[in-house]
């Protein structure tokens, strides 16, 4: 079987609107991939930044995958939180970015988006907190009734990944 390594971090995110952020993630592959090693989601530790605008997390990432097809390569998705001085939390943005199909080492910037709701949404966010929020998750890499949501831009997410193929070549997959 072919071989995927991925070997990185999330190195953190900026252009959010405040700061005291965190991020979860998760990767999704297709059907003939399996993960032999490493933890397919996760979360980031809140960072609060002294200067500047960028939140670090350094947060690793390790996925060992195989596969028959190159149908479904993995795709990272995440979910950038912010959590304020009491403890709540709220959704700042989704997104999502292909791993990268060369080996070697990347250095990509996922832009993120959130859902802008109605505008009895958008007043209750002002006065509460929260804001509307996808039902299924699925949504953010699916791209099936995505084209309906009313959205706005957030910030950006950096992650470093180096990728590692294996076998690929016995499979007619030049690299």
């Amino acid at each position: 079987m072919a071989e995927l390594h991925i070997i990185g971090q999330i190195i953190g995110a900026t252009g959010f609107p405040q700061n005291s952020l965190f991020c979860k993630w998760g990767v999704h592959a297709g059907g003939a991939w399996r993960l032999l090693s490493g933890l397919k989601e996760g979360q980031t530790q809140v960072d609060i930044p002294q200067t500047g605008d960028m939140a670090y997390w350094s947060h690793p990432i390790d996925l060992h995958y195989t596969t028959k097809g190159l149908q479904g390569w993995p795709k990272l998705h995440l979910q950038v939180w912010h959590q304020d001085s009491f403890g709540r939390c709220q959704l700042y943005g989704y997104g999502y970015i292909h791993v990268p199909s060369s080996p070697g080492q990347h250095r990509l910037q996922c832009v993120t988006w959130r859902p802008l709701g109605s505008w009895q949404d958008q007043l209750a966010e002002m006065f509460v907190g929260g804001g509307p929020q996808l039902r299924s998750p699925d949504l953010i890499y699916s791209g099936a009734d995505r084209y309906r949501l009313h959205t706005v831009g957030m910030g950006t997410v950096e992650l470093e990944l180096c990728v590692i193929l294996r076998h690929f070549d016995r499979y007619g997959v030049e690299s």
